[in-house]
């Protein structure tokens, strides 16, 4: 089954910056929910309380008007994807080839089984750096064909890898002289069939190839994975900063990415040069962003096929406070999100930081907008700021950052903690701290509901890292806590692979989104997939975007997986502040085998 979601924003890098503004950018996507995690189980936040979830549903096509490209919309009140019953407890499977496979995109020897000899031969240690995947990931079935990568050593130039998974009968064995290989199409389809929840262990064996001769040999570590039994739904828009800036696309499982939107779409007489902080609509169809020339005023566009550019049919009082000032992260919800009840939460960045609420449909301007009132929190009332809001879905509760300073709508310095507030039809009310999400010698910020409302994933940093500006720290790092408050746990996803030298803090994991969607498996295990951009990548050195899941177990314990590097995003390009919806993008054909 394919599924579909949301849109993706991709992580601001500090040289694209000035792609909008050296001064300003919020480079947050707001909207969805999120959080990363990763790893090898890490347990147990206070209060983790799965409950029960909407869930995702069934797909149906739908036919954009004026488009002539379909795209795939959720039915959210329907169950979301279980296990195929079709897999049998015990069964040992040969989804595997018995033969070695050997890469014709770099093709090795023939013999390249024979000068490698049997699996243990070579030095235990000292091999390649496997970095993709790394070592306890949690694929999601639908995940496009999983890659591996890895960085040779010693001058190696001839590799085997080797996939082994408990329930199949033979080892998948393949050959290449790159220094990545990518399984096959066929091979995925029935692994994520047969094997999921199934232990699975990759390891890359190099050697130096001379002649006829190969010496040298070292394997890896071993990296452990897995597949869950549930996939990952909605659809992703990322901003990327390179070659200009635009917005781009795709659902989990596609091999490459959409353009979505484009500065030049945009209807503006200014001339419109960027758009920024985008976030989604409830029903996926328009995307909302600040734009670039001016005082960073608010814009809605369609991004549907055939409609991408064309303006959301907001009313004029609504257009012209949109017009007027600074706008921040802004935020939807599903709750406040039907006919003579459009309304978005932004930051206002006008003498003071503030949260406002704003009637897309209304008028008159006088009546299109106000404050949310930020009651008992120490930074309200002109003192500081208040922030990258994240509204529940059901829209009882926005989820908020209290800080000192801001700049531009964008978080600036702390200290800074999450707060929530009831949306109080309009009024807002008594601001609460979240408990996990307040320390005072931490900043904690971009918090993202799930989507079941009851966890919210943020960013973190502390130490030094706490000293400096929120806004594209190296030193953030990504935890979730519950709604209602308890022990935040920190995601393993922080972690990159430890042959790569690299640690974090230090490695800007940020920008947090939670899937649309929560994964239910037929144990009770609920799947929280989350989208997050980090600069950890050995190849690009710059931000890219990764998924990993948050699990909590039926009895409420807290596991996570380490990071899934999404290998259909451009490399060379700039990827950050992802945006995870049901976004109506453009559907990416599948190219036939591979």
């Amino acid at each position: 089954m394919r599924s579909l979601g949301s849109i993706s924003l991709s992580l601001l890098a500090v040289a694209a910056l000035a792609a909008c503004s050296s001064s300003r950018y919020s480079g947050f996507g707001g909207g969805g929910t999120g959080g990363g995690g990763a790893g090898t189980g890490v347990s147990g936040g206070t209060g983790f309380s799965p409950g029960n979830t909407g869930g995702i549903g069934t797909i149906t096509m739908v036919a954009p008007t004026g488009g002539d490209d379909a795209s795939i919309d959720y039915d959210a009140s329907l169950a979301p994807p279980m296990e195929d019953p079709t897999k049998v407890a015990g069964k040992t499977y040969t989804d595997f080839p018995a033969a070695p496979v050997l890469d014709t995109m770099a093709p090795p020897p023939a013999n390249a089984a024979t000068l490698f000899g049997p699996a243990t031969q070579g030095a235990a240690t000292g091999g390649p750096c496997l970095f993709e995947p790394e070592p306890g990931a949690l694929y999601p079935r639908n995940w496009l064909r999983p890659r591996f990568r890895w960085t040779p050593v010693g001058g190696q130039n001839l590799f085997e890898v080797r996939v082994h998974v408990a329930n199949q009968g033979n080892d998948l064995v393949a050959y290449t002289t790159a220094s990545e290989w990518t399984m096959t199409d066929t091979i995925w389809a029935a692994l994520h069939e047969d094997s999921y929840d199934e232990a699975m262990t990759i390891t890359v064996r190099g050697g130096v190839l001379a002649g006829n001769a190969l010496t040298g040999i070292a394997m890896s570590a071993s990296a452990s994975a897995s597949i869950a039994p549930v996939e990952a739904p909605g659809s992703i828009v990322y901003w990327t900063t390179s070659n200009g800036t635009a917005l781009k696309g795709f659902r989990i499982g596609d091999e490459t990415v959409e353009q979505v939107l484009t500065p030049q779409q945009v209807a503006d007489p200014a001339g419109t040069t960027c758009v920024g902080c985008h976030t989604a609509t409830p029903d996926g169809v328009y995307a909302s962003f600040s734009i670039q020339p001016g005082p960073w005023p608010n814009a809605l566009a369609n991004i549907e096929p055939g409609l991408a550019g064309q303006a959301y049919p907001l009313g004029a009082g609504a257009t012209a406070f949109l017009a007027s000032s600074a706008f921040g992260i802004n935020t939807f919800s599903k709750g406040h999100w039907a006919t003579g009840d459009h309304v978005e939460i932004s930051m206002y960045q006008n003498q003071m930081a503030q949260l406002v609420w704003i009637d897309l449909d209304a008028t008159q301007m006088a009546t299109a907008w106000g404050t949310l009132a930020l009651t008992g929190d120490p930074n309200s009332g002109g003192v500081g700021s208040a922030g990258a809001p994240s509204w529940s879905h059901d829209g009882n509760t926005v989820a908020y950052v209290s800080l000192v300073q801001s700049q531009d709508g964008r978080l600036n310095d702390g200290p800074a903690a999450i707060y929530t507030v009831p949306y109080n039809n309009r009024k807002g009310g008594n601001a609460t701290p979240v408990q996990g999400a307040n320390d005072p010698a931490a900043n904690q910020y971009y918090p993202a509901f799930s989507p079941d409302d009851k966890y919210i994933v943020f960013s973190k940093t502390t130490g030094a890292a706490a000293m400096a500006s929120m806004y594209n720290n190296p030193g953030a790092e990504i935890d979730v806590v519950p709604a209602a408050g308890g022990t935040a746990t920190r995601l393993v996803a922080n972690d990159p692979a430890a042959c790569t030298m690299q640690t974090s803090p230090g490695v800007t994991n940020s920008w947090p989104k939670s899937a649309p969607e929560v994964g239910t498996a037929t144990d009770g295990r609920l799947f929280y997939w989350v989208i997050f951009s980090s600069t950890r990548d050995p190849v690009a050195m710059k931000p890219q975007l990764y998924v990993t899941p948050v699990v909590i177990s039926a009895a409420g314990k807290v596991t996570t997986y380490s990071a899934l590097y999404l290998w259909n995003q451009p490399e060379a390009e700039a990827n950050h502040t992802p945006a995870w919806e049901n976004f109506r993008i453009p559907v990416i054909p599948h190219m036939g085998p591979r």
